[in-house]
């Protein structure tokens, strides 16, 4: 079920009419949709209720810690990958103890801080971490719980940008070296080895390079046994993909039970890292026509969000589906198709390339699954603030994070006097 849709002509979030909200906090903004968040995090805790398992929340994919929040009170954990997540998560109200620490360089400072706060596992990702993070372990009188990150080398067929799990990629332990490494992890007095993890990429629309690279987990974790290695847990990470265009991902549901048929037999516990299944379709980002203009080549609709809003459009060539917030009862003969550009001073600065609609100045559009990886990558480039996000809980509107104002931008600069 999708919690935005038209009612009379107009878009709605859950009860209330986005234009509604424009009218309160202005655009651009991003918009949430409580009711969209708890689904789509149900959807994976449904279909493993009679299993082990922790779901994770991949926090990068949306850090606000209302969301964050609202994800803590259903049950989830949280997979983090900095200090600062750490941090937000904790704010938030997320049990340390729900937390796997991911990333390819954690710095002596994270890994003291999670060590303190008893996260429930290091994601280690080099033979490297492995010795540092036992001599802080040691240095602090602890023991850190850990999985290795393996990389299986697999293709899973998505941009390569957000693919992780390939050999030439920066991530993980290869399998090769895997028993060794875990050898070696089993040997320190600062290290308990509890688990197994891989993530080989992101908006995976076929499952079946996940299930490829959990069957050489299953096969590494048979070895390990032979060495009286014996672990709690195996973490499939993230990935799971979702609708922009005319995608047709499996639903988590599909997902789990083909997990199920190969590891419910196993004593092990189930980690999922899933981030943009859960809030991509939770969000959009809403726009307004500053004004549109034509060239001998193109037809623009220049609007006031832009790049440093939602950098996916021109960072991945990622496509979203962009729609009027007032569908309007003109001809077709007056649709025109346009590029949707904005103000950045950057030929990049798009938000959708030769989308037919009908615009004039003044007219508010929606980006849709702007939810995950729209406003965590924004960035102030050209002195822009950053937009506020709302987050609608049936008929009541909260803003969960206030627009920037221009001179907090550079609070933080010092001019020097001499």
């Amino acid at each position: 079920m999708t919690y935005f849709q038209y009612r009379n002509s107009t878009l709605y979030a859950e009860h209330v009419a986005v234009q509604e909200i424009v009218e309160m906090y202005g655009t651009p903004c991003f918009i949430y949709s409580k009711a969209s968040l708890i689904q789509n995090f149900r959807a994976y805790t449904d279909a493993l209720t009679d299993m082990p398992h922790l779901i994770c929340f991949g926090t990068k994919a949306n850090p606000n810690i209302a969301i964050l929040n609202i994800l803590a009170n259903e049950g989830a954990g949280f997979d983090i990958v900095s200090i600062g997540e750490l941090e937000r998560v904790i704010a938030a109200g997320g049990d340390p103890k729900k937390i796997v620490f991911s990333g390819v360089g954690k710095q002596k400072h994270e890994l003291i801080r999670a060590l303190e706060v008893g996260i429930h596992c290091f994601n280690v990702e080099s033979t490297a971490e492995l010795e540092q993070l036992n001599c802080i372990a040691c240095e602090l009188g602890t023991v850190a719980p850990i999985s290795l990150r393996i990389n299986p080398d697999i293709d899973p067929k998505t941009h390569p940008y957000i693919s992780t799990g390939l050999k030439a990629n920066k991530f993980g332990i290869s399998a090769k070296e895997a028993v060794s490494a875990y050898l070696r992890a089993a040997s320190l007095p600062g290290l308990k080895p509890i688990g197994i993890d891989c993530h080989i990429g992101s908006q995976l629309i076929d499952i079946h390079p996940l299930l490829e690279a959990l069957d050489k987990l299953l096969e590494l974790i048979d070895e390990l046994n032979e060495h009286n290695i014996v672990l709690e847990h195996i973490d499939l990470g993230g990935g799971l993909g979702v609708t922009y265009e005319d995608e047709n991902p499996p639903h988590p549901s599909v997902y789990m039970h083909a997990i199920r048929d190969r590891i419910e037999n196993r004593e092990l516990t189930l980690i999922l890292e899933p981030g943009r299944s859960i809030t991509a379709n939770a969000g959009i980002f809403v726009s307004q026509t500053i004004l549109t203009k034509t060239t001998q080549e193109k037809h623009f609709a220049v609007v006031d969000g832009a790049m440093n809003d939602l950098i996916r459009p021109s960072l991945y060539d990622a496509w979203h589906r962009i729609i009027p917030i007032s569908i309007k009862s003109s001809p077709k003969e007056n649709e025109k198709t346009f590029d949707i550009v904005g103000p950045v001073c950057e030929t990049g600065d798009f938000l959708g390339k030769e989308r037919k609609m009908c615009l004039t100045a003044g007219d508010l559009i929606a980006v849709q699954s702007a939810g995950a990886y729209g406003f965590a990558m924004a960035s102030n480039y050209n002195t822009r603030p950053k937009p506020p996000e709302i987050l609608v809980d049936q008929g009541k509107v909260h803003l969960i994070r206030r627009r920037e104002v221009l001179n907090s931008l550079w609070q933080l600069e010092q001019v020097i006097t001499t």
